[in-house]
């Protein structure tokens, strides 16, 4: 385990990440371009993708962190039976999910129920299948639709904020169903589908496209909303969240619905939009 790993123990990580968040938000010229520079450079960011690519046309650090890209940079595969990659980035891991426990590096694994906050919302996906995507600094940081979904519900499930990076997905027991995360319960044509938005060091929050920021505001009880009836459809492909921040989305599926890509393994570098598993024939 890294000395980094370490002090995430000991850190006051949600103050640590509401600092983060006014450093993000601030308008100071110097310091946003400073910012905006440094990330660019270290982590090689393309902005020739982004719909802005001029990287001092950002009003903050946090615009362009969440920037758009450019009509046509991500293409949804053309199978029309194939779920899509819900962000760019990187598959931590990716399988099933086993006498209801998903696998999270070198032995540790945690279960669906702690993840979703429930025994009820993890029964669906009992024996299904997961994928956890990474987002990198240099990523895009919108999260998509794998698959046509109705919004049922979202959770709000208060934790710790780890960093989600490689030592620390190796070291940190149960790390996912530890940290802050907001669950999105969608119902779609072959059955229930979720997307976990999972907070991070320094992440300074979550936005969703019907709702606006989720995370903050940091709480520590869980929060459910309920959008039943309330007709929030978004399609296969459609933008659903964003990260202020990178982090990690874990996508869930129930059994025998759909068939992971078989090209997709630990470390496998990812982009939105290419084939996450393909549909079964009902």
């Amino acid at each position: 385990m890294s000395l980094i790993t370490r002090l995430t123990y000991v850190l006051p990580h949600r103050f640590l990440s509401s600092l983060a968040r006014k450093l993000a938000y601030s308008q100071r010229p110097a310091l946003k371009q400073w910012l905006i520079d440094t990330v660019t450079q270290k982590f090689n960011v393309n902005l020739a993708e982004a719909a802005e690519p001029n990287p001092t046309a950002y009003p903050s650090f946090n615009a362009f962190f969440t920037r758009a890209l450019k009509p046509g940079a991500r293409t949804p595969d053309a199978d029309p039976r194939a779920l899509l990659m819900p962000a760019d980035g990187h598959i931590s891991q990716c399988g099933r999910i086993v006498d209801g426990r998903i696998f999270q590096a070198k032995g540790q694994s945690f279960s669906a129920t702690e993840l979703l906050g429930s025994e009820a919302d993890a029964t669906p996906f009992a024996d299904g299948s997961f994928a956890t995507v990474y987002l990198s600094p240099r990523d895009y940081h919108r999260v998509h639709m794998p698959w046509t979904g109705t919004l049922r519900e979202t959770v709000h499930v208060p934790g710790r904020l780890f960093s989600v990076g490689t030592d620390a997905v190796a070291n940190v027991p149960r790390l996912f169903a530890r940290n802050e995360r907001l669950v999105c319960h969608f119902d779609t044509d072959f059955g229930p589908m979720v997307q976990v938005m999972v907070g991070a060091l320094l992440v300074s929050g979550v936005e969703t496209v019907w709702g606006g920021v989720e995370i903050p505001a940091y709480g520590n009880a869980i929060t459910r909303k309920d959008y039943r009836g309330q007709g929030i459809t978004l399609e296969r492909f459609a933008e659903m969240a964003r990260f202020n921040y990178g982090s990690t989305v874990i996508v869930l599926l129930p059994k025998d619905v759909a068939t992971l890509n078989p090209a997709l393994g630990a470390e496998t570098p990812v982009q939105l939009g290419q084939a996450l598993a393909l549909r079964k024939t009902p």
